[in-house]
């Protein structure tokens, strides 16, 4: 019998518009595998069993009747907890919100159905998303499905344990600071970080994001494949009019010239051995391709993560810092005490000067990038970090905020990210990031094409 949980995303929707499986036979085995493996990892925190079967039930039925099906008929996927989906709480991993059940779907979910794709269960993610670790006083702590004593990354930690242990073939992910690409890199998969206003996001239980959140917050998603990236990239982006940043630009741009800046160390970030040595792999595996590969020097990384931070702080400051003393989170007591010590305070003036150096480092960026389609760089200065290091210590927080620099940098300037996993034979799962201009994922993945193939099931 065949293991449908094991297929990918591409070749699930092939098999279910065949009809070679039924989508309800897709999401018994994928539920099948929920009950199998999540109670060691708790990935998933909210099951949506009876949902599931039903979406599924009425996929077979559309089939039967000659209806034409989404292009993600069948697949099974799961949803973060910090977005709405109808008739579910949208908890962000707090005990103050385990009641707030959403009325709508948020533009993500509601993209995700039309495609066809059938939600099975909601990933955990850390208090607040404020983490690249995955613990929270409500639903408790996910485990790395591969090496059992790393972190799972964070914030999409559930998302990255769940899609590398077979819990669905595609999760959803956010990502304003690597949370989508960091739990690609923990847990040995795959993760596309969109460009800002590709993919719409909305969500009804919570007000409108302040400008921190606004600039450099976005949806995507987390894969065993390259190609199943591309397929759920497609069915994310489309429109919503609930978004004001959406824009519908072309998934499949022009033609660009096959060169990569290979940035192994930006701006003089300390990189472990293990990490030069996957880039080195990767540049001669793309020059090996038929890219131009050559190590240049690119725009500034360090004033963009300081502004970053310094942003993303304006916004917790003037949101979120009441709201974290009230859940009690330790977790999210002690990194908000940490990042309220070292970012200081935004005057009126300090924001307009920071929104300022966006727009130039912006504009930078965007130039290089036309010059150079693609970037090879780390997902992180060291290989995936043991499981709560950040909270053991103020400087172990220093240290996991200063490796971090490639992943915090880009989202200032809306910029996609693409990590893929390259390699699963060491102590820890190793892999690259590669950034590409404004709304050029395409580039992006025809580059993780060639770098990384379907990585097998944790």
């Amino acid at each position: 019998m065949a293991q449908w949980h094991e297929l990918t995303a591409t070749e699930t929707a092939a098999a279910v518009a065949s009809g070679a499986v039924s989508a309800r036979e897709v999401a018994m085995a994928a539920l099948a595998r929920v009950d199998a493996v999540n109670g060691g990892l708790n990935a998933i925190v909210a099951r949506c069993d009876d949902a599931a079967l039903a979406a599924a039930d009425a996929i077979d039925a559309a089939r039967a009747r000659g209806e034409a099906l989404g292009p993600m008929a069948g697949v099974p996927v799961t949803v973060k907890v910090n977005v709405d989906q109808k008739g579910f709480a949208t908890t962000n991993g707090l005990r103050r919100q385990a009641g707030l059940v959403a009325a709508e779907d948020s533009p993500v979910v509601a993209n995700l159905r039309r495609a066809g794709a059938v939600i099975i269960g909601r990933t955990n993610t850390p208090a607040f998303s404020l983490r690249w670790f995955t613990r929270n006083s409500l639903h408790g702590t996910t485990v790395n499905p591969r090496v059992a004593g790393l972190t799972p990354g964070g914030s999409s930690g559930g998302a990255g344990a769940a899609v590398a242990s077979g819990m669905g073939a595609v999760a959803h992910g956010t990502d304003i600071a690597g949370s989508i690409r960091y739990p690609a890199y923990a847990c040995g998969v795959h993760g596309l970080r969109p460009s800002l206003g590709r993919v719409p996001a909305y969500n009804a239980t919570a007000a409108d994001r302040l400008i921190g959140g606004q600039l450099m917050a976005v949806s995507g998603p987390l894969a065993r494949s390259v190609g199943d990236l591309r397929l759920s990239l497609a069915a994310l982006a489309a429109a919503d009019a609930r978004d004001p940043w959406y824009i519908g630009a072309p998934l499949q741009g022009v033609e660009t010239e096959r060169k990569v800046a290979f940035c192994p160390a930006p701006e003089g970030l300390a990189v472990a051995p293990a990490v030069r040595a996957a880039l080195e792999a990767a540049a001669r595996r793309l020059a090996d391709a038929g890219y131009a590969v050559d190590e240049v020097t690119t725009p500034p990384w360090r004033e963009a993560w300081e502004v970053q931070l310094h942003l993303w702080m304006a916004d917790m400051r003037h949101a979120s810092a009441k709201a974290v003393q009230d859940e009690g989170d330790p977790d999210a007591l002690f990194i908000h005490g940490c990042l309220d010590r070292m970012v200081a305070p935004l005057t009126a003036d300090g924001l307009m000067r920071a929104l300022q150096a966006r727009a130039r480092l912006t504009r930078l960026w965007r130039g290089f990038l036309a010059d150079w389609p693609l970037v090879l760089c780390p997902v992180s200065g060291d290989a995936p970090f043991p499981d709560q290091l950040d909270v053991r210590s103020e400087a172990d927080f220093a240290h996991v905020l200063e490796a971090k620099l490639p992943q915090i940098a880009p989202p200032l300037m809306g910029l996609p990210g693409l990590v893929v996993t390259t390699d699963l034979a060491g102590p820890t799962p190793m892999g690259v990031q590669l950034l590409a201009g404004w709304h050029r994922e395409d580039v992006l993945l025809a580059a993780g094409e060639v770098l990384a193939g379907t990585v097998p099931l944790a």
